[in-house]
């Protein structure tokens, strides 16, 4: 194994470069991106942590007239296009802003961290203020803006202005680069001043895009957003997303990326784990591993080479947005998320032209902010069983990370919905031995919770534990202890009474009563009520059967 100097955390292409930290080439982007020199903006959609920043640092680097990059980009891709670089490369005034930081759980707030990253974007080019060919009363709206003192109508205006003031100073159009474009909208959804944030970010877009100053633009972000809702009058817009595009190979690593990187790394015996883990994103028609997950897999191997694979995207993304999925979920998308869980696929209309107020809108909108924002991805043909309708995508969870993620999200949303319910009226059932209200509270219950494993009998036991969890019962799992008695022994030490409950999984539907009646004979035969009754002054029997999400109670 060698050491490859790995860097986890760096979106900087600058600091990756000069401080020779490994890198995977990704420069050939450059030329794709010239290849459609006359778009005017082109709009970049991908998950979080695909190397969206890293790429718009890349060319940042290359394109901008304040920089000499000759040596960053040595030995890489680009710069065998020697005439490519001799035209493009630090020939021009470029901006690169990014809006990621941008949040706050009021308006005020969020606008002002808006208003903060264009000043602080601002003072990157104070050679404005000196600068012979800006006239002075742009100066002065340049000067209050560095300050902080701009006017709301100023800040909206304020890439145009300096667009504007570069290409008078340098004489040159000037190249736009916007990362995150949509973070500020999405914070505002989620926080409630949605509609006094898409007025901010909508006027800046207009008074930007359309500019004459401009040579072109470069957006990146989570989400294409309906192009009426921000980008209204904005011509010659072009998206490249997850769906269709001619750029997937420049977000994420790529199978030859993977083989490079374990070569480089000496750890060619770990692919396997890594494929299953982090692979499994399909971009267009290329297949896509998640690169921040690999980059930190290979860190911590350097360190421990017995490191297993853990979901390290979880940690830097919102998983808020599968807890409002399942907030709104019913029986379809309860069944739906079981076969997702379970490996199976689902089949969905993916509708990529969103906004953020009407996400929550329909059923479709949600499952494809959850395929858009990587929580799945498009199943290839093999898997499929049947051939879909025009407009119809079935969609899978890509690999084991996201898989984890679900599991653990998804599990606790339904444990924290369990809990929810009242449960008095089936806690009255146990202690009074009425079977048969003890039978619909727990068919309902059974209703609420999800299952992937195939309604496996360790699942059944661990719903049957997890009802008397935490409502201020004494909880004895036979399962847990490895003891000679039922499955499940629930004791009410106050109340001096306990509840001994023998449970059994059916084959069949038709099988409830007599796998019941079974259930309440083994607690019979091997008397495991016995030991609770010189403790206790009541002791219930319950024989219990399940089927997938049905089940019947009786007493002994």
């Amino acid at each position: 194994m060698r050491n490859l100097n790995i860097p986890v955390g760096v979106s900087d292409f600058k600091q990756i470069r000069e401080n020779n930290y490994y890198y995977i080439d990704k420069s050939g982007m450059i030329a794709e991106i010239l290849r459609t020199e006359s778009t005017a903006v082109t709009l970049i959609t991908r998950p979080r942590r695909f190397g969206k920043t890293l790429g718009m640092s890349m060319l940042a680097n290359f394109f901008d007239i304040r920089e000499k990059s000759a040596s960053l980009f040595q030995g890489l891709e680009i710069c065998e296009n020697r005439e490519l670089c001799g035209k493009w490369m630090n020939q021009y005034p470029v901006i690169f802003l990014s809006f990621k930081d941008v949040d706050g759980l009021t308006f005020s707030s969020a606008y002002g961290m808006f208003a903060a990253a264009l000043t602080d974007l601002y003072k990157e080019h104070l050679y404005l203020l000196d600068s012979e060919k800006v006239n002075i009363y742009d100066k002065e709206i340049i000067r209050r803006i560095i300050e902080g003192r701009a006017s709301p109508t100023e800040i909206k205006k304020s890439l145009s202005l300096l667009i504007s003031a570069m290409r008078m100073h340098y004489g040159k159009q000037v190249i736009l680069l916007l990362d995150e474009y949509d973070v500020p909208v999405a914070k505002a959804s989620s926080h409630g001043y949605y509609e006094e944030m898409l007025e901010v970010v909508r006027a800046l877009m207009s008074t930007t895009l359309d500019n004459t100053s401009l040579k072109f633009s470069v957006l990146t972000g989570c989400l294409k957003i309906a192009k009426e809702s921000i980008f209204t009058g904005t011509n010659n817009f072009v998206s490249d997303t997850i769906s269709a595009s001619g750029l997937n190979e420049y977000f994420g690593f790529t199978e030859h990326d993977i083989e490079k990187l374990l070569r480089d790394a000496g750890l060619m015996e770990q692919k396997e784990k890594i494929k299953i883990w982090y692979d499994g994103y399909h971009f267009g028609r290329t297949d896509v591993y998640c690169p921040w997950d690999v980059m930190n897999y290979l860190r911590d191997l350097q360190i421990d080479r017995t490191a297993e694979p853990k979901s390290y995207w979880k940690n830097t993304s919102d998983n808020a947005i599968i807890r409002s999925f399942i907030d709104y979920a019913g029986n379809s998308i309860t069944e739906k998320l079981e076969t997702l869980m379970a490996g199976g696929y689902i089949t969905q209309k993916i509708e990529e032209d969103l906004t953020y107020d009407y996400l929550h809108s329909s059923e479709d909108n949600l499952w494809s902010i959850l395929y858009l924002s990587g929580y799945l991805t498009r199943a290839g043909n093999e898997k499929l069983s049947e051939r879909l309708p025009d407009g119809v995508s079935a969609l899978i969870i890509p690999n084991a990370e996201i898989r984890e993620i679900f599991e653990t999200s998804v599990q606790s949303w339904f444990s924290d919905s369990a809990r929810s319910w009242n449960r008095k009226k089936l806690f009255d059932a146990v202690w009074n031995g009425d079977s048969e209200t003890l039978t619909v509270e727990m068919n309902t219950l059974l209703r609420m919770t999800i299952s992937y494993h195939d309604y496996r009998e360790d699942f059944y036991h661990a719903f049957l534990a997890g009802i008397f969890t935490g409502a201020g019962y004494m909880v004895e799992s036979n399962r847990e202890h490895g003891e000679g008695r039922s499955d499940v022994v629930v004791i009410d030490s106050r109340g001096g009474r306990a509840a001994v409950f023998e449970a059994k999984y059916s084959r069949t539907v038709d099988r409830l009563e007599k796998d019941c009646e079974e259930a309440l004979l083994q607690i019979d035969e091997k008397m495991y009520s016995r030991e609770f009754e010189d403790d206790y002054d009541q002791v219930l029997c319950f024989g219990i059967s399940f089927f997938k999400k049905r089940c019947l109670v009786k007493k002994k």
